[in-house]
């Protein structure tokens, strides 16, 4: 969220909370955006199955950024239809915080923009991960292309696992 922006209206969801749990912090689960080493996209194919993958990203001016090349599964299902949900967390039962994050996904095509998230996207993830700019995509010589796409979300759902197990939405306007 860019700082001109306003924080999300934010509720805990008593029906799927332990007694005495309280709603987590916006900044706290922007936190958890911004540290996850991986998402899961979950997006859906023109006849109308799912299509999940993994996939790294980064969390930045509001929005949850992420690539893939023109031609994969994914890029296709978003030409015919932009609305995703982004998942990151804990693959465990009782501890942890896992982040659901529903909107819809729009290319980056602006030059300027597109060299701040390679920026980004090799301080998060090391050198194997520089971009490139060149034609509205990230480029890398040995992988081509890649479209970028930012997710600036909705409904943003958090989920604490353990005690107290809470349920947290926010809602951007």
């Amino acid at each position: 969220m860019s700082t001109t922006e306003q924080p999300p209206a934010t509720e805990l969801d008593a029906r799927y909370s332990s007694e005495g749990a309280t709603a987590r912090p916006w900044p706290e689960t922007a936190a958890a955006l911004t540290d996850a080493p991986l998402y899961w996209l979950s997006t859906v194919r023109p006849d109308g199955r799912p299509h999940v993958t993994p996939l790294i990203g980064v969390w930045s001016q509001g929005a949850l950024h992420f690539c893939t090349g023109p031609q994969e599964r994914k890029a296709r299902n978003l030409a015919a239809s932009p609305e995703v949900v982004l998942t990151t967390g804990a693959n465990t039962l009782d501890s942890g915080f896992d982040v659901v994050v529903e909107g819809r996904a729009d290319r980056v095509t602006d030059h300027e923009r597109l060299s701040e998230l390679a920026t980004e996207w090799e301080a998060k993830y090391g050198a194997d991960w520089h971009f490139d700019v060149e034609d509205g995509c990230f480029v890398q010589a040995e992988a081509g292309h890649a479209q970028v796409f930012a997710v600036h979300p909705r409904t943003v759902f958090g989920f604490g696992k353990g005690d107290p197990y809470s349920q947290t939405r926010h809602r951007f306007t």
